[in-house]
């Protein structure tokens, strides 16, 4: 099926399986179509599934004591989404994730995964070195934000996804970059200015 194609491409990427194989392993997933602001999490729910992104954008946040919303990621397509704490240790939430845009996801369910690992090493290797590259994502993400600027942390990420820019609402990247959405306007603005 259509919807399969990219996420076979990605896991060719990172292992090397056989047909049989790579069809056991997709085998798992579901097809799930979500609308614009739809949520697939919400806090105190526990995550069922990792999704993987066929098309579309999400995002990922928390809501403060004073009601802020914090984005903690993105995902588009060929990127993975889920709140990987509540996942990984099937407890509550503690994250919102919303379609940006209309949505279909290929979801595969904390029993099924467990299965597949159970079922073939190759399977298990394809789960560290995702959550190997996604630890690392987040690293880089936490040392950019202690240790650079906010026109600098707005730069990398205009540097790095550029695609990203321009499918996600202004105030939701400004609270990605850790920054208001007026002081976010101020460094667009600033920007344009020096290209015209």
């Amino acid at each position: 099926m259509e919807e399969y194609q990219l996420l076979i491409h990605h896991i060719q990427n990172r292992i090397q399986l056989s047909q049989e194989e790579l069809h056991q392993f997709v085998a798992g997933f579901k097809i799930t179509k979500i609308k614009k602001r739809q949520f697939i999490i919400q806090p105190d729910f526990v995550a069922k599934y990792r999704s993987y992104v066929v098309k579309g954008a999400l995002r990922a946040y928390v809501v403060n004591s004073q009601g802020q919303e914090h984005t903690i990621s993105f995902a588009i397509e060929d990127w993975w989404i889920s709140d990987y704490n509540s996942y990984i240790y099937q407890q509550p939430a503690t994250m919102f994730v919303m379609a940006l845009e209309d949505t279909v996801l290929l979801q595969l369910d904390f029993q099924s995964e467990t299965k597949l690992k159970n079922a073939n090493p190759k399977f298990e290797s394809f789960f560290r070195i995702t959550a190997e590259r996604t630890a690392a994502f987040f690293q880089r993400r936490i040392i950019l934000n202690l240790t650079s600027t906010a026109e600098e942390r707005y730069d990398s990420f205009i540097e790095k996804y550029p695609s990203i820019v321009q499918r996600v609402p202004q105030y939701a990247l400004a609270s990605y970059l850790g920054m208001t959405t007026e002081f976010l306007s101020k460094i667009r603005n600033k920007k344009l200015k020096k290209k015209s």
